[in-house]
């Protein structure tokens, strides 16, 4: 089957880790891919998930304090469901924009297996904690951004992996230290290991934004505030990881952008 359309069949699975056997499989042996392809899929609907986690409103989300085993286990699930989205994420621009060239494609089949790899991890750690993916509540905040851009690919690089995901680069020092010094050392390791794949990620979603933008004559800082009101995309806030956005490929206009009030 066509690397693309194999990636459609991913997206659909429902089991977690059947989904991320099937992204990390299908990095490793692509076959023949066709970026020309019309690929009959779903407009719109979610992707494969399981029953559980129940999704529930951002401001809903109750975790137990951070004192207890129960509190680092939510916070570790928290993450396992980040990643558990970002497969999805990673396999839905494969297949839903054509006409790309095959590297853009490559690029977002790899990015799916490294959020598979991480995925795993945080799930094999979540167990040894004593809990499983699922045990917790959840959101869907990054899915709901992926359906409100399913019909442009350049809203979708611009929102994802430059801001949603890159939203994360700016989180994870402080999600690492809450866990570390919660005794979880473990989790600190997965998360440095997250941390270095992610820069690659949103490093990725700029270059390919930066190629669409040239490819429209768009001037990307404008671009990008008219695509991010458009398309309703959170409001971004301090501290930022400046050094992690400059690594992934922010430039100084953009990160001078990022700090004005």
């Amino acid at each position: 089957m066509e690397a693309r359309s194999r990636a459609l069949a991913a997206l659909l699975i429902a089991d977690p880790l059947a989904k991320a056997a099937a992204a990390q499989a299908l990095h490793a042996d692509a076959g023949p891919l066709d970026p020309a392809a019309a690929i009959a899929g779903p407009d719109g609907g979610v992707p494969g998930r399981p029953a559980r986690p129940r999704l529930v409103a951002h401001t809903a989300l109750k975790p137990p304090p951070l004192s207890t085993p129960a509190g680092v286990a939510a916070l570790v699930h928290a993450i396992a469901h980040i990643e558990f989205n970002a497969i999805n994420l990673a396999l839905d621009i494969c297949w839903r924009f054509a006409g790309l060239p095959t590297e853009f494609y490559r690029d977002w089949l790899r990015i799916a297996s490294e959020e598979a790899t991480h995925f795993t991890l945080l799930r094999e750690h979540l167990r040894g904690l004593g809990f499983d993916y699922g045990d917790f509540d959840a959101h869907n905040a990054l899915w709901d951004m992926a359906e409100r851009t399913r019909h442009d690919v350049l809203a979708r690089v611009a929102l994802v992996p430059r801001t949603l995901e890159a939203r994360g680069l700016d989180a994870s020092p402080a999600v690492r230290a809450k866990l570390v010094g919660a005794g979880d050392r473990r989790a600190g390791e997965i998360l440095d290991l997250i941390l270095r794949d992610e820069i690659g990620h949103v490093a990725a979603g700029n270059r390919w934004f930066r190629f669409l933008c040239a490819q429209r004559g768009l001037e990307p800082l404008a671009a990008y505030a008219e695509l991010a009101a458009r398309h309703q995309a959170p409001r971004l806030r301090a501290p930022f990881n400046l050094a992690a956005r400059r690594a992934a490929g922010f430039d100084d206009a953009e990160l001078a952008a990022l700090q004005r009030p």
